[in-house]
């Protein structure tokens, strides 16, 4: 879906429901400074060490909103810091662009420099498909499941992903789990391994 991507912008949307989980509302609700793609933030007056974003509930005009009432800080790498600096750029190229608080905005078509609403983010994807070949369409909160389950298959324990996806109970964040089946033959060689000696 990356190299089907026609813009910095639409990487570095695929990009953040990939890597960071987001749900398709809270990443265009985003705000600028929510933003925190700095090593040491404590200059913006946050304590959270090294690079990430904010996802906070807010009342915006595009009609995205964070679920949670209460906001969460998600780690970011270094392949979303990069994506974010290249939309920046682009970004920027768009003088309507230039004053709007929000992260997501509309650089091709009218109004733009408006921010982008929650359903822009599903017809993007449906072109992405249709443009990478895919047969059955890849949908925004894919990405969030491929989030948790690649954050799974990294040694994630259950409610590290909780706090990650912003679920109140850790049950929530079971369905988003799909192993890889590597990691469940892995499993199963572990038991066995254990088995002699308890048995023994």
């Amino acid at each position: 879906m990356l190299r089907a991507c026609r813009s910095a912008r639409d990487r570095f949307i695929v990009l953040l429901l990939a890597r960071a989980g987001l749900r398709r509302s809270e990443a265009v609700g985003m705000r600028r400074e929510d933003i925190h793609f700095v090593l040491d933030a404590s200059v913006l007056g946050c304590r959270i060490p090294g690079s990430h974003l904010h996802v906070v509930r807010r009342d915006n005009d595009n009609g995205a909103w964070a679920k949670l009432k209460h906001s969460r800080a998600v780690p970011v790498d270094f392949l979303l810091v990069q994506a974010y600096d290249q939309y920046i750029v682009e970004r920027d190229a768009c003088r309507e662009a230039r004053n709007s608080d929000f992260v997501l905005v509309n650089l091709f078509r009218p109004p733009l420099g408006a921010p982008m609403p929650p359903g822009s983010l599903n017809d993007l994807f449906d072109r992405l498909s249709r443009r990478a070949g895919l047969t059955d369409g890849v949908h925004p909160h894919a990405l969030r499941h491929g989030f948790a389950s690649n954050a799974a298959d990294a040694g994630a324990v259950l409610d590290e992903i909780a706090d990650l996806l912003g679920h109140a109970s850790a049950s929530s964040s079971q369905v988003y789990v799909h192993p890889d089946p590597q990691r469940l033959r892995s499993a199963v060689e572990r038991v066995g391994a254990l088995a002699p000696r308890r048995n023994g």
